[in-house]
């Protein structure tokens, strides 16, 4: 008798009962069926010291042309409950202590990868420009990819280190910046409490110890393509019409650095007077840069107008609509040409030579042009008269001197 006082629906009842209410199955399991027709388990229970009904729902119930739990695995549900009740421990106040450990170890799983792209996400609006937010992507992308599908918790120093060691000595800037970028990252994952304990990109007290110092560090030039091949290697490129190759061009006659090319807009130019203003935010020194533009560099602009049009957005577009062209297609073009081992920063020591070997003008107009901070207060005050059409003779030289190999 007392086994039919728990047990006391059939399989046979559950899948056709219908009634909206209540239907007990004893030991606190309950078929509840509401007015709609909805179905589901309930387990009913009273709190300790309070007396107060509580009721927590163990999932929807099997029924007519209905995907749900089973009486038997109702009951099983309902068991696991009453255990808990018998040792004092409140079956909600459980559930949701599981609910809460389930969701803290699915976001302790997450890797680096997946929150670094949603924390550059989160911060995009903060960025100078778009061409530094896909800096701060591409840069964590190739040079961090071992740590992407790591979890952030289990992150330690020597995770990072084989990360960081492999460019340090080549490339210390570019290791610098990409050690920093990751222990915000991890700053921000901890913040979250996704990690805890030191952050193992950190500097002081941790990396500083494990890396050569900085001053130690012999300075890395980069390849340059020599000056008296320029006009030869100018023609091979003038043959290819892609938008990396004229990016590469316009670079080249202006000796602008790549981040300045690849993040240049229309409203930045002013085509009838030939300048290129540098926004300050997009130069390495923080200072607006005029750019005198040789004709040729005109030409490729106008090339890359639609007639009728007026041109918004990057003058060089990438492959994705409304996206910059990436840092790294000038350097792809390059690697095609003959300038093989040479990188696209190289063509501004190229022009620096060139200035210095070939022309007559003086080195801190060179200087001027290459936006060069300048620590001698009297050459800073002379660029700041600007001397910007005796840099225009320069450019208009070397743009000469690239057609022919003729020059001043």
């Amino acid at each position: 008798m007392a086994h039919r006082q728990i047990e006391r629906l059939s399989a046979r009842q559950v899948a056709t009962l219908t009634q909206p209410g209540r239907h007990a199955d004893g030991g606190n399991l309950y078929l509840s069926i509401s007015g709609e027709g909805w179905r589901r388990w309930t387990f009913l229970y009273r709190e300790r010291g309070t007396g107060r009904l509580r009721e927590m729902g163990l999932g929807p119930a099997i029924g007519p042309k209905r995907a749900g739990l089973s009486l038997a695995d109702a009951r099983r549900k309902a068991a696991q409950a009453r255990q808990l009740l018998y040792t004092g421990t409140d079956p909600l106040d459980d559930k949701k202590a599981a609910k809460e450990a389930a969701e803290l170890a699915r976001r302790q799983a997450k890797t680096f990868g997946e929150f670094a792209d949603q924390f550059i996400d989160s911060i995009a609006s903060g960025f100078k420009s778009a061409v530094h937010l896909a800096q701060w992507k591409s840069t964590l992308k190739e040079y961090a990819g071992a740590l992407r599908p790591m979890a952030l918790k289990d992150i330690k120093t020597d995770d990072v280190l084989q990360v960081i060691r492999p460019i340090w000595e080549t490339k210390q800037e570019t290791a610098s910046r990409v050690r920093q970028r990751i222990e915000r990252i991890l700053d921000a994952a901890k913040a979250q409490g996704l990690r805890s304990g030191d952050n193992p990109a950190a500097w002081r007290g941790n990396l500083k110890e494990l890396l050569a110092n900085k001053k130690r560090v012999q300075r890395v030039h980069h390849a340059a393509v020599p000056y008296d091949d320029m006009p030869e290697f100018m023609v091979e490129l003038r043959k290819r019409n892609s938008i990396s190759a004229l990016a590469l061009e316009f670079t080249i006659l202006t000796v602008a650095r790549t981040g300045e090319t690849v993040g240049a807009e229309w409203p930045e130019f002013d085509l009838d007077k030939k300048v290129w203003t540098v926004p300050a935010e997009r130069m390495k020194a923080g200072r607006p840069h005029q750019v005198p533009l040789p004709d040729r560099a005109v030409e490729i602009l106008e090339a890359l107008q639609v007639p009728g049009v007026a041109p918004t957005g990057f003058v060089f577009p990438g492959a994705k609509r409304g996206s910059a062209l990436s840092n790294m297609a000038m350097l792809e073009c390059l690697r095609d040409l003959r300038g093989r081992g040479a990188t696209v920063h190289g063509f501004r020591s190229t022009f620096r030579d060139w200035a210095g070997d070939k022309t007559k003008f003086p080195r801190d107009v060179a200087e001027a042009a290459l936006a060069h901070a300048l620590r001698d207060k009297t050459e800073a005050a002379y660029r700041r008269s600007s001397a910007l059409e005796r840099r225009r003779e320069l450019m208009e030289n070397w743009s000469a001197y690239l057609r022919n190999g003729q020059g001043e």
